[in-house]
């Protein structure tokens, strides 16, 4: 499967799975041999991928048209900035069920991004059934922005430009563990997205109701046995802004943890810079699962 993004596409190994399969023996050894096949073999996937898009002329149509919308000079091209870069593999479980032990299994043993995709099953009474689930990174797609109107189940802003996550903090946090610790944990990332990481930005709620200060990452490592992770600094945190939260406006105070793009890094690297009078300038979008508040 291909994530369409204006930049960087990238591709997902997809693997259809049922809770009752040993979650490490089938499951996390299979996961592991494919991504081993992969790193090995990165001319026999990409032939693997030219005979499938071979095989539909709907799809190959459609690769093309983006390969050539998008700045690359063919399909090989296309198929080599997915394949053979350094840590290009990424895999997409889709399962019935993701109990505690599976879940550590594949966000905290191993060594690439592996995302979950849980589908839920009922029946009704009449015996029909029906399915419930979020689609694959619903939140970077247009129906989950409260700032545009599309409807189309696309990106809204390309992944390759995030790079800093915005935490909610109360003052006793805020204190004690943001700037007493130089970190903050608990923190809900799409496994896919920790490479692309670099800053930590803090929104301290109300009365302040403002983003305060920003710090660069320094490591981004699982916490305890959850599907969260612990963010530490790589210096303590700079003072910015504050960049108030507007009253009234297309954009709500933060629950949860919201990746960013770069706008975050760049007040960063010039803290006496205070043009950003809203987050209107941020281009916020929720990427994360939802997390404390």
């Amino acid at each position: 499967m291909i994530f369409q993004v204006p930049k960087k596409p990238v591709l997902y190994l997809v693997k259809v799975e049922l809770a009752k399969h040993d979650p490490l023996r089938h499951i996390a050894q299979q996961l592991l041999g494919f991504s081993l096949s992969f790193q090995s073999t990165p001319q026999k996937m990409k032939a693997i991928l030219r005979q499938a898009l071979q095989k539909s002329a709907e799809i190959l149509a459609s690769c093309e048209s983006y390969a050539t919308t998008n700045g690359f000079n063919n399909i090989d091209y296309l198929l080599e900035q997915m394949i053979y870069p350094e840590n290009a593999f990424n895999a997409l479980v889709i399962i019935d069920e993701l109990d505690e032990e599976l879940e550590s299994i594949l966000h905290s043993s191993l060594r690439f991004p592996v995302e979950t995709l849980v589908i839920e099953r009922y029946r009704t009474s009449d015996g029909q059934w029906a399915y419930h689930f979020q689609p694959f990174l619903y939140e970077l797609t247009a129906q989950s922005s409260a700032l545009t109107t599309q409807i189309e189940n696309t990106p809204t802003i390309d992944p390759s430009e995030i790079d800093t996550i915005v935490v909610p903090a109360r003052e006793e946090g805020f204190q004690e563990v943001f700037l007493g610790e130089n970190r903050w944990y608990a923190v809900r990332i799409h496994p896919s997205m920790i490479p692309k990481i670099h800053c930590l930005a803090v929104y301290q709620v109300a009365p302040v109701s403002a983003i305060t200060h920003v710090a660069e990452v320094g490591a981004i490592e699982p916490w305890k046995d959850t599907q969260k992770y612990c963010v530490a600094f790589k210096e303590p945190a700079h003072k910015i802004g504050p960049i108030p939260l507007v009253l009234r406006g297309r954009v709500t105070a933060p629950h949860c943890e919201r990746p960013v793009s770069s706008v975050v890094t760049k007040a960063t690297r010039n803290p006496e810079r205070r043009c950003f009078s809203s987050w209107s300038c941020f281009r916020l979008r929720v990427l994360a699962p939802p997390g404390r508040e």
